[in-house]
């Protein structure tokens, strides 16, 4: 009996050798069921996810291995979610309040997402999380003002929608990073941060709406690092305890109200790397403590109401990169030592009243890529030595008062990286547009001579710059034709030639500009210049694909051409000589402004136009047209009656002419100059002759007796004969009235 027991035994012990791996493995992954039940609850609560979690058979207890979920290593049998990582994982739809059942969590973090909707207070009662980070997601609503985090360590919510006050985060007293950058936030900074944790290093309340004087407090948090407060609506000065932060590498307070001189108590922040308290109202000197400073790599200052000279100190910071100080009421001379600047890299002093010479020295910073001078009183010629400035990419000297254009070109042409040059308005001596000579500008793709009164014709040498996208020489003296070449610039797409003397027709090249004409342009550029500390240093708008030959004295008609510039946004043709009538123009998909003013075009208005869905800028005032004015589409929006004056035969809204009177036109209007001057010559012919005459009668009458006596015996004559045609006339009135009044 005994030994018919050992088959079974061993077939036991057989099944035990072979399933007791598999069941301690279960058991091993195994994850709790109410983390379990969260996690299923945050599921169903989103709209689209293609995290791969399955909640249905045996593997749905093996959530550890799961997308974006990490176990802690405790419990040899159950598993308890500590991390949920889900970073941009393209999540739609709502967090759900399951998510508080995963109590044992460190770490969430659904950043770069597109949740929406309010955030449920469970999360802010996790008492073991350390790092919650919902930033960049669709997340709005109020952040609750109890919360229970006693262990967070990194906290951020920003590019979301939240609104109302910000939270404080009492009693986390390991907090170290802080951030609710770019939400609706509004009232006043609260630094009660500060009074919970010593240990706080970064401090973000970049662009919301927060208000009020900079608060005092931020002396607290003694470890600060980082404190942005950028964009937002503070006010008042900058209290003493701030300068008592010798950690703070990063101080950035642009886009505020903030007023008041710069306390000389910066010298303080040592460590400073980044400063930046642009667009405010600061007054007064920049203080010269920047010797202090020597870890400095970004001043920015810009666009606020600072006086005096340039800190001599500045030279001291060897490690600067960015000195931003435009838009301010500096003056004196630009005497700085570049040669102990050798990283800077980009120098804005534009918008000041900056004198003297440009500094000869300034290639001496061999890394220099943008350079601002423009809107100063700077005198003199472009210095020899920038023939070196290899690295230099724009260059901005608008609006100064230099002389010897030929020069300054022949000089700047050798400049390999030069992409951006403006020198508008900066040559004020009538001097000649160079038509030969130069030869280099190869990279360039923005060039700016315009209000230089310059004479000549558009230089040949243009045709060699190939990559040319912006091109104004607008406001000058130029005369000629305008040259075919223009127009088969490849990339240009932003041509500025008004406010000239050019001649001649438009050239049909300008109607097949192919970066006009194909693909897709999205740049959108215009004049204002600001560095960023990440590199990107210019910032442009406003300025839009464009051809601009107004206010010039061409002739001939509207080329039907333009149709196919599907990438053009602005037309002007205006104060002109153009004639014929206004072609079918309903292909330029893209354009917004279309000003054919102060010519003499014929026909009507084509109604085709009202298909320009973006067309907002609009004028034909001051021509020969007629007929009724389009409706529909895009004319309902162009109601503006001052688009359309100067057209006697035009009718219906929004002029008052009335169209059932409408008809040809048989006398066609002239020109506004012309008639002007007729009507001048017409009244000088007619006082001319009244003098003439006049003079004529009087020299016989004092010469001639008898001219004399006859002219006063006609004069009695004619005195007398009015006499006596009035008495008789009083006379049969008042038989009259005798005769009508009634018997009392």
């Amino acid at each position: 009996m005994g030994n018919r027991g050992l088959p079974c035994f061993f077939f036991l012990l057989l099944l035990l050798l072979l399933f007791a791996p598999l069941s301690c493995s279960q058991s091993q992954q195994s994850c709790d069921s109410s983390d379990l039940n969260a996690l299923q609850g945050f599921v169903e609560g989103l709209q689209s996810s293609a995290l791969g979690w399955s909640f249905n058979g045996s593997s749905s207890s093996n959530c550890c291995n799961w997308v974006g979920i990490s176990c802690d290593l405790g419990s040899a049998l159950v598993k308890r979610v500590i991390g949920l990582d889900l970073s941009k994982k393209s999540l739609k739809g709502s967090v759900s309040s399951s998510l508080g059942g995963l109590d044992q969590l460190k770490l969430l973090n659904l950043s770069y997402n597109s949740l929406r909707g309010p955030v449920p207070v469970e999360l802010f009662h996790l008492p073991h999380l350390e790092l919650l980070d919902l930033s960049t997601n669709r997340l709005s609503g109020l952040i609750p003002a109890e919360s229970n985090l006693s262990s967070i360590q990194v906290f951020n919510i920003s590019f979301n929608s939240f609104n109302g006050t910000h939270p404080i985060l009492a009693g986390s007293s390991n907090l170290s990073v802080y951030d609710v950058s770019s939400n609706s936030f509004w009232g006043p900074v609260d630094i009660g941060i500060c009074n919970s944790s010593d240990s706080v290093q970064l401090l973000r309340f970049s662009a919301n709406m927060f208000s009020g004087d900079f608060p005092a407090g931020f002396g607290n948090c003694s470890s600060l690092s980082e404190l942005s407060l950028n964009t937002n609506g503070l006010t008042g000065t900058l209290p003493n305890d701030l300068f008592t932060l010798s950690s703070l590498t990063k101080l950035n307070l642009q886009g505020n109200a903030l007023s008041g001189t710069v306390s000389t108590n910066i010298r303080n922040l040592s460590n400073l790397v980044l400063i930046d308290t642009s667009s405010n109202s600061f007054s007064g000197a920049i203080p010269n403590v920047f010797d202090s400073l020597n870890k400095l790599e970004y001043f920015d200052a810009s666009s606020n109401k600072l006086t005096g000279g340039l800190p001599p100190s500045l030279s001291s910071c060897s490690t600067l990169t960015t000195i931003s100080l435009r838009n301010n009421s500096l003056r004196g001379t630009i005497d700085l030592n570049f040669t102990t600047l050798p990283r800077l890299k980009h120098l804005g002093l534009g918008m000041n009243f900056f004198s003297g010479r440009i500094p000869s020295d300034l290639p001496n910073c061999l890394q220099m890529q943008t350079l601002d001078l423009g809107e100063n009183n700077l005198v003199g010629e472009i210095p020899s030595s920038f023939r070196n400035f290899t690295s230099l990419a724009i260059l901005w000297l608008s609006d100064n008062n230099f002389s010897n254009l030929f020069s300054a070109l022949q000089i700047l042409q050798s400049l390999p990286s030069l992409i951006h040059l403006a020198l508008d308005a900066s040559f004020h001596g009538g001097e000649l547009m160079p038509s030969d000579g130069i030869q280099g500008f190869a990279n360039t793709e923005l060039l700016f001579i315009a209000f230089c009164g310059l004479s000549g014709s558009i230089p040949p040498w243009l045709a060699n710059l190939t990559k040319l996208q912006y091109l104004d020489i607008s406001s000058n003296y130029l005369s000629g034709r305008i040259p075919s070449w223009l127009g088969n610039l490849g990339n240009l797409f932003y041509l500025d030639i008004s406010n000239n003397l050019l001649t001649g027709e438009i050239p049909t090249s300008l109607t097949r500009m192919k970066s006009l004409a194909y693909g897709n342009i999205s740049q959108h550029f215009g004049l204002m210049l600001k560095v960023y500390p990440n590199g990107q240093f210019l910032e442009y708008s406003s300025l839009q694909p464009s051809i601009n030959v107004s206010n010039n004295k061409l002739v001939g008609s509207i080329l039907p051409g333009f149709n196919g510039l599907v990438n053009l946004h602005v037309l002007d043709l205006s104060f002109n000589n153009i004639s014929g009538t206004i072609p079918d123009l309903s292909g330029m998909s893209n354009l917004e402004t279309l000003d054919l003013s102060h010519n003499h075009l014929t026909g009507t208005i084509p109604s085709s136009l009202s298909i320009l869905h973006f067309l907002s800028g609009f004028s034909v005032a001051y021509n020969n047209l007629s007929g009724k004015i389009p409706t529909g589409g895009q004319f309902d929006t162009l109601n503006d009656p001052s688009i359309y004056t100067g057209n006697y035969y035009l009718c219906g809204p929004p002029t008052k002419n009335n169209c059932s009177n409408e008809g040809p036109n048989p006398y066609p209007k002239r020109d506004n100059n012309n008639e002007t001057h007729e009507t001048i010559w017409l009244y000088f012919g007619m006082g001319s002759g009244f003098v003439t005459g006049f003079w004529c009668v009087f020299v016989m009458l004092l010469f001639q007796r008898s001219w004399r006596i006859a002219y006063f015996q006609m004069a009695d004559k004619l005195f007398d004969d009015i006499y006596v045609m009035g008495v008789l006339s009083w006379r049969r009135l008042n038989e009259k009235i005798g005769r009508q009044r009634p018997i009392s």
